[in-house]
């Protein structure tokens, strides 16, 4: 019969409680704090439901009310230099964080709010209303609230979608040589999420200081937490990644700032990672004013069972029977929050006129500038002022140069002249340089900023975009295969490439995502597709295609100076091949929106890109019988491309053909095809060629990949069809 022994987890896991004796020690300037800052955001969240009531508030408004307790208990732990970031539901989270950092000394419930309090409250407010006075003028709202000098770093709509951005809070904190720790704030749901498994996976295996902060209210949306994990004690997931752990009751306060303040001293100490539980309820529907058990899913008694312990309730018991307030005082300090509010709201509202009496509207002058509406999808390019742009490209020396050993030295020259460059990806520290060889030697040289990551796309992906939202440093993130960004697709397409939008259009998103295409190697349908089509619809994302090392080096020095992600678009058949590249300017850049035209010609216009370049030259000359001219696009995003150049050849030769080797669903070329029939209609003496690949994927077949891909053969059958017509 087999032996067995006991395993203990590695890491500790406790639940901390605090009793009377606690609530009797503690500091009453911490009490009375922790008082005020719980009246401020009740309410708050009241107001916000009112105001919800009288559909002045445009989408949801997740109330917090009943979990406070968590939320203030948590962030007085903290300082300003600590950051946080949160779920949907984060009021309570936001504000708290915000009232702590314009009153750090602490706030006393009977005092009058200050202006800094009061500017809170109604930035806040208006924020969630959609209003131009808010954090974000309004693009944010309940959801998305975002406060940097804070250190409030945003709230987040997907569930889990910001956990990975607080590992990269967190590694930027320890980068810079600081103690200061990352919070991340989410709810039962997403502790089942891959993007939060998968980033306490990561968080652990590299010490990071963060805390993973679960507010158990019991319900996501209306599925309870037993039915939804085998484990309904989600502190549990701590020690299985070898985190340390603390459960506490969330509605006691003061219990959850003692087990807080244990589990900031364990990061700040550098022994990484902490998870707190917090058992919390919310008592009200998902979203609105309403009960759960109006819905049906929660009963009436088991509200009132969670109703009886109210943090607000309790703490003011507390502080009454210490003699640290009366209960006409705490009753006050309720009245004077509630009349607060009130006054601020009348900054933002008005008597509608032709409402039923009592009715208020929005006043005019708050709503956003609907022009504004597109206005910070990307930078105005006001950090390429100084670098050393080249428009005349003679002006740099070059000599025949393998395109992969081009990858690899002006990545290791960026990381010699910027210290802030870090790059991560899989196996990109090992290997002689990953598995192409595009950071050889850079692991020995820097140590401590090639990262090799886990198989975990969505969580190096999100970490980060967390590292390019805190803005210090600069993060070249490597995707084995193009197809893999689907892996991390909310963290490309919901967080990083809508940040800078999405929180008001002025904080920079610096990163640089490189991926490879690998069509025509055999690696099937799951590792070669051309993601510029995708990539191109999803705003926000600049997106360049060298396919030359000269063109590479450029474009790359130009892609880590910008403010705005970047999707740096690789060729496998490129690697290996060699091209002019620069002898000795490793610094130089190429400016952004400026297409090469690699051929003159004047029967017709050739766009292409990438590897199908190479091809789209081989064609013509094959071919011989048509005068293309081709142009090699190299910005492919919306914003960048180059509209001048298409213009002026489509002046002379007054048709283009679109050539790219990639499956028709996914295809760039369609949408560029559609604009370039908007634009230029009159130019055009016949509708856009185009050359792409089939309907499916490629397969691994030889055959049946070759198939499936277009190259110089479907180049040179386009160019005999526009020679005929």
């Amino acid at each position: 019969m087999p032996e067995h022994r006991p395993l203990e987890p590695a890491t500790p896991w406790v639940e901390v409680v605090a009793t009377d004796a606690d609530w009797d020690a503690a500091d009453p300037d911490l009490l009375r704090t922790i008082y005020a800052q719980l009246v401020w955001v009740r309410a708050f969240e009241q107001y916000v439901l009112d105001l919800a009531g009288a559909g002045l508030v445009h989408g949801p408004a997740h109330s917090s009310i009943g979990q406070e307790g968590g939320a203030v208990g948590s962030v007085l732990a903290l300082t300003s230099d600590d950051t946080v970031n949160g779920s949907h539901r984060g009021h309570h989270q936001f504000l708290a964080k915000a009232l702590h950092h314009v009153e750090p000394k602490g706030l006393d419930p009977l005092a009058p709010p200050s202006d800094a309090v009061r500017e809170v409250l109604l930035r806040t407010l208006a924020e969630i209303a959609g209003l131009d006075r808010g954090w974000s003028h309004g693009r944010g709202g309940s959801m998305h609230l975002q406060w940097k000098d804070a250190g409030a770093m945003g709230t987040n709509a997907i569930v889990g979608g910001g956990v990975p951005q607080a590992a990269g809070f967190a590694w930027s904190h320890r980068r810079a040589g600081t103690d200061a720790v990352s919070v991340t704030y989410f709810g039962d749901g997403a502790a089942n999420i891959g993007s939060t498994l998968e980033t306490m996976n990561l968080a652990s295996a590299w010490d990071l200081p963060v805390c993973f902060f679960v507010e158990n209210n019991r319900y996501a949306v209306s599925t309870t937490v037993e039915e939804a994990t085998g484990e309904p004690r989600l502190s549990s997931r701590g020690p299985g990644f070898g985190i340390a752990a603390w459960k506490v009751d969330g509605m006691d306060p003061l219990a959850t700032h003692l087990a807080m303040t244990e589990a900031v001293e364990h990061m700040r100490r550098g022994r990484g990672p902490t998870l707190v539980e917090a058992d919390t309820y919310r008592f009200f529907h998902q979203n609105g004013g309403f009960a759960g058990s109006a819905f049906g899913y929660r009963s009436k008694e088991e509200e009132r069972q969670w109703r009886a312990r109210d943090p607000l309730t309790q703490t003011a018991g507390h502080l009454v029977r210490r003699g640290l307030l009366t209960e006409e005082e705490t009753e006050r300090a309720g009245a004077q929050a509630r009349s607060v509010l009130e006054e601020v709201g009348s900054v933002l509202l008005e008597p509608d006129p032709q409402g039923k009496p009592g009715t208020r509207r929005i006043r005019s002058a708050e709503w956003p500038d609907p022009g504004w509406v597109d206005v910070g999808v990307r930078g105005d390019l006001s950090e390429l002022a100084d670098p050393p742009v080249v428009t005349d490209e003679s002006s740099v020396a070059v000599a025949d140069t393998k395109l992969i050993d081009a990858v690899a030295t002006v990545m290791g020259r960026r990381m010699e002249t910027d210290p802030g460059v870090v790059v991560m990806g899989e196996d990109v520290h090992r290997l002689n340089g990953g598995t192409n060889g595009a950071t050889r030697g850079l692991a020995d040289r820097f140590p401590g900023r090639i990262l090799g990551t886990p198989i975990s796309e969505n969580a190096f992906a999100g970490l980060a975009g967390g590292i390019a939202l805190d803005g210090r440093f600069t993060p070249v993130v490597e995707f084995m295969y193009a197809d893999f960004m689907w892996v991390a697709a909310d963290q490309l397409f919901n967080q990083i490439a809508k940040a800078r939008h999405m929180y008001g259009g002025s904080g920079g998103v610096p990163l640089v995502l490189r991926s490879k295409v690998a069509m025509g190697t055999g690696y099937g349908s799951q590792h070669s597709m051309d993601p510029a089509g995708i990539f191109a619809s999803s705003v926000g994302w600049r997106i360049v295609a060298p396919s030359t090392p000269y063109d590479y080096v450029g474009l790359m020095n130009t892609a880590l100076r910008l403010r705005d992600p970047v999707v740096v678009l690789e060729h496998v058949d490129l690697y290996t091949s060699t091209g002019p590249g620069p002898v000795d300017d490793w610094d130089y850049c190429l400016p952004v929106g400026q297409a090469s035209v690699r051929r003159r010609g004047s029967d017709v216009t050739v766009l292409s890109y990438l590897g199908m370049t190479p091809y789209v030259l081989g064609a013509v000359e094959e071919h011989g019988g048509v005068d293309a001219e081709v142009i090699d696009l190299r910005w492919l995003d919306r914003a960048s491309i180059d509209w001048d150049t298409i213009e002026e050849s489509l002046t002379r030769t007054n048709q283009v053909l679109i050539a790219e080797q990639g499956a028709i669903g996914t295809s760039y070329g369609g949408w560029l095809a559609d604009e370039i029939h908007r634009r230029f209609f009159d130019l055009l003496d016949a509708p856009v060629w185009r050359v792409t690949g089939g309907e499916a994927s490629p397969s691994i077949s030889k055959v049946l990949e070759r198939a499936a891909i277009a190259q110089q053969a479907e180049v040179v059958a386009a160019l005999d069809e526009i020679a005929r017509y």
